[in-house]
């Protein structure tokens, strides 16, 4: 006998919220690595004295962050 309980989510219902979870884990990882490689290159750009490609990246870094 199959039991039926109140508020239990259905399997379509579990499987969007795996959906759901497995996008927003993912949009972490990559917003992460973006930031690894913009400190990266604001590195590099520090190093070459390059002022205009620092300011760009900074202002990338602050946006997504």
């Amino acid at each position: 006998m199959k039991k039926n309980l109140l508020n239990t989510p259905t399997i379509n219902e579990v499987n969007i919220m795996d959906s759901e979870f497995a996008e927003m884990v993912l949009n972490k990882v990559l917003c992460d690595f973006r930031k690894e490689q913009l400190r990266k290159e604001i590195d590099r750009s520090l190093e070459n004295r390059n002022k205009e490609e620092f300011l760009r990246l900074t202002e990338e870094l602050k946006r997504i962050s």
